[in-house]
This record gives structure tokens, sequence and C-alpha cells, in this order.
């Protein structure tokens, strides 16, 4: 058995600061807010969960109630183009040395965010799209953390890779599965520490709350000018 020192040494490798642990935290607490606020704030929308939404367009359509259906359509199409728009933008800027794309991406979405708590009820589901876009930027974006493949604004893929590497390490004993478990299922718990938190914030204090998430994410952007992490 590996000593629990050297297990907590492990935890952290060197490697860029966009894998780093500490720094998914900070994203997978947004993620799961901008899915408590609009879910609460904007029509009972998700933001990331577009299973959701495909059931409840879907659910609208067959019913008759097109306008209520395509409520759920638009973040669809949007979170789609987020990711196209991601990826165009790794593409271009994958290389400059200004500033790196990912933080780039990173102001980019603080300000549709902050564009969007500005928007009254009225607005909700132009809200409820550039939520939506935001996210799928920021899914694509940040793919990894600590060399695994996870998601930050979204649970079931990272529930199935968790609970997969635990059954691993309980069958073949070996460290490294168990390591990989505990990154997954607490990405999970920020998560959803994360939306119970934009949920409460939402239903207490309203549509300007997305703010929140504004500044967590900010703390990833600023934590990333530390490319490495030792």
């Amino acid at each position: 058995m590996v000593k629990l020192s050297e297990f907590f040494r492990e935890l952290e490798p060197t490697r860029q600061m966009s894998e780093a642990f500490r720094n998914c935290v900070f994203l997978a607490l947004s993620g799961g807010f901008q899915d408590a606020y609009t879910y609460f704030t904007r029509d009972g929308v998700f933001a990331n969960a577009q299973t959701g939404n495909v059931v409840l367009m879907s659910t609208n359509f067959m019913t008759g109630k097109w306008e209520e259906g395509l409520k759920y359509l638009f973040p669809i199409l949007a979170f789609a183009f987020g990711v196209f728009v991601a990826d165009l933008i790794q593409k271009k800027f994958k290389y400059s040395k200004k500033i790196h794309w990912r933080q780039g991406i990173l102001l980019f979405e603080i300000l549709i965010l902050l564009v969007v708590g500005f928007m009254p009820k009225t607005m909700n589901t132009i809200a409820a799209v550039l939520v939506s876009f935001s996210c799928a930027m920021q899914v694509q974006t940040f793919r990894k953390v600590r060399g695994y493949s996870y998601a930050s604004t979204m649970c079931i893929g990272n529930l199935r890779s968790g609970t997969a590497a635990l059954s691993g390490f309980l069958h073949e004993r070996k460290p490294e599965q168990l390591r990989q478990s505990i990154y997954y299922f607490a990405i999970i718990l920020f998560f959803a520490a994360g939306a119970g938190l934009g949920g409460n914030l939402s239903l207490t204090f309203g549509l300007h709350m997305i703010w929140v998430s504004c500044g967590l994410l900010l703390v990833s952007f600023l934590m990333m000018f530390k490319e490495k992490i030792q």
C-alpha cells in the first residue's frame, strides 16, 4: 500500500496550471453555479445539462407547445456553437505569447456573464442562450485534470469515470486508480457546491448573482498566469 504522504504528494505533479486540481475546483464551482442560476432565474432552462433541455424541448414539441419548446432548443444550439467557437479560438491563438488562449476564453466568458447579469426577466431566453454558449466554451477549453479527461460543467461523465476508476482500484489495488477516482468525485462535489450556492443566491438575491460566477472564473484566470505547478 502507498504511504499517505506519498499519495498526497503525487496529487499535484508538475504540469500546466490549466490542468491543476486547484484550478479545476473554481471551474467546477462556476459550472454548477451557472446551471442553477439559469434553471432558477431564467425560466427553468439548463445552462449545462443539455440532456435535460432536450427532454423538455421534445416533450413540449410533442404536446404542441412550440414556443415553450423553442425556449430549450436555442440553448442547445448555443452550446453547440460555443464548442465550435472555442475550437476556432484554440486553432487561431494556440501559440499566442501575449496571453494564453485559455485565459482569453475565460475573459470572454466573464464578459458574457457580466452582460447577462444586467438582463431583465424579459430577456430570459437570450440570457440562457448566452450562458449556455459560455458554458460550452469552458467545457471545450478545460478538458483535463491531472491528465484525466473530465468536464467542469456537468457530472455524468465524471461520475462514470470516477466509479470505473474506483471499481478498478477495488479489484487491482493500484494507487493511481484511487487517485483518479478521488479527482472525479471531488470535482462532482465542488460542482454540487457551486450549484447549491448558485441556486440559493439566485433565488434570494436575483438575476445579478451570475456575477459570483464571474468572480470564480476570475480566480481561475489569475491562477493561470503561473504556467506550471511544482
